[in-house]
């Protein structure tokens, strides 16, 4: 598959994500907005990764951004990435929390702010693959 090819489905799966996760903040399924916010970002960035064609293992937008780093000021969007990973397991697993379970700990403020980080970080995505004439 071509680079193109590659960064479009990432991003088209990216989108899907990030309206999921607006769809669980507005059904109030908090903890699920947060993770579908996380997974939303992880894959932007990949998209970016797979455009650039480099390969993207892994699920830490951290880390996936500390890729990035030589070729692009990612600085910014650390504090952004680093909200959004602290929701991949916590958001799904009971065990996470000394009792109770996930849906317990999160909220709308919570919710919200993993959205915005998310589209925060998709918006700097969807530039760089303009740039790169990946996208449109």
């Amino acid at each position: 598959m071509d680079r193109l090819s590659e960064a479009e489905r990432w991003l088209k799966q990216a989108l899907r994500d990030l309206d999921a996760a607006k769809g669980s903040l507005a059904d109030g399924y908090y903890e699920w907005a947060c993770f579908q916010a996380q997974q939303a970002a992880e894959k932007a960035v990949k998209a970016l990764l797979y455009g650039l064609g480099v390969g993207a293992w892994g699920h830490s937008i951290v880390e996936l951004l500390g890729i990035l780093k030589d070729r692009y000021d990612v600085e910014e969007l650390m504090p952004l990435a680093r909200e959004l990973d602290r929701h991949y397991i916590p958001t799904r697993y009971p065990n996470s929390f000394e009792s109770g379970y996930p849906a317990m700990y999160y909220d709308y403020e919570a919710a919200e702010r993993a959205i915005k980080a998310a589209e925060a970080i998709i918006t700097w995505v969807r530039g760089r693959l303009r740039e790169l004439g990946l996208t449109t």
